[in-house]
């Protein structure tokens, strides 16, 4: 291992240190307060509506983690934690310029646009954690591997309390063993709460626009750093037990 490689590992382990206890930490005051407020939001939807949205995200999002054009490549089989998150900052800066573009043009484009934008935003976010396995070195083909990615999905997007039940079916628990065993309906309305401020903002005239060029950059962003921190739990997992 070179210095430079050996600096890198040992940035990234502090790193992941301070992402683990941010996970890990109990949810603020505020936090318990804005999920609450949306606790009841969500109670005075009727079920037809819930059961409806989360029909059409799990159709989505099966599609999409069935489909064989978000395999990105062959795993990433040589290279140091350095190289490989070189690639893998290089593929998060271009996904989020995208994401950017495509939010800017949605929100500029009213209502309409801008509920579309809802499903290309995550077909965006799955393809970048696909290739973002390979460059660790994981086959994004494999339907467990895609399981994983939901779960990156979730620490990325949901709630202070969901967030760290997740980290630890990840690392400590038991993670879900088939996409039957997977709880859509809680994926569904964590994402959807986590981001229905800001992705209604979007729909306002005048400012549509640049909240959803900034919302999406700072989602791709949000989304990058967690699956690098998921990630290298592995691969230092990995390394203590090679």
């Amino acid at each position: 291992m070179t210095t430079a490689d050996a600096d890198h590992e040992t940035a990234a382990r502090a790193e992941l240190a301070a992402w683990r206890a941010g996970v890990l930490a109990e949810p603020s005051a505020f936090a318990r307060a804005a999920k609450g407020l949306q606790t009841q939001v969500n109670r005075m939807i009727p079920e037809k509506v819930h059961a409806a949205i989360t029909a059409a995200i799990e159709q989505m999002t099966r599609g999409i983690l069935a489909g064989s054009d978000f395999v990105t490549g062959q795993p990433l089989v040589s290279g140091s934690l350095r190289e490989r998150e070189l690639r893998v900052r290089k593929a998060i800066a271009g996904y989020r310029n995208v994401a950017t573009a495509e939010g800017g043009v949605a929100g500029a484009g009213g209502f309409l646009l801008a509920a579309a934008d809802f499903p290309a935003l995550v077909a965006i976010k799955i393809k970048l954690l696909f290739e973002i396995a390979t460059l660790y070195g994981h086959d994004a083909g494999d339907w467990r591997e895609r399981l994983y990615i939901l779960s990156i999905f979730q620490l990325a997007f949901s709630s202070a309390d969901h967030r760290k039940a997740v980290y630890l079916a990840m690392t400590e628990g038991q993670p879900p063993a088939s996409p039957e065993d997977f709880d859509w309906r809680r994926f569904q309305q964590e994402y959807r709460d986590y981001i229905d401020l800001a992705k209604l903002a979007q729909m306002l005239p005048v400012i549509g626009a640049p909240v959803g060029a900034i919302v999406n950059y700072r989602l791709i962003e949000q989304l990058g750093e967690t699956a690098m921190n998921a990630y290298r739990v592995r691969w230092f997992r990995d390394r203590r037990a090679g």
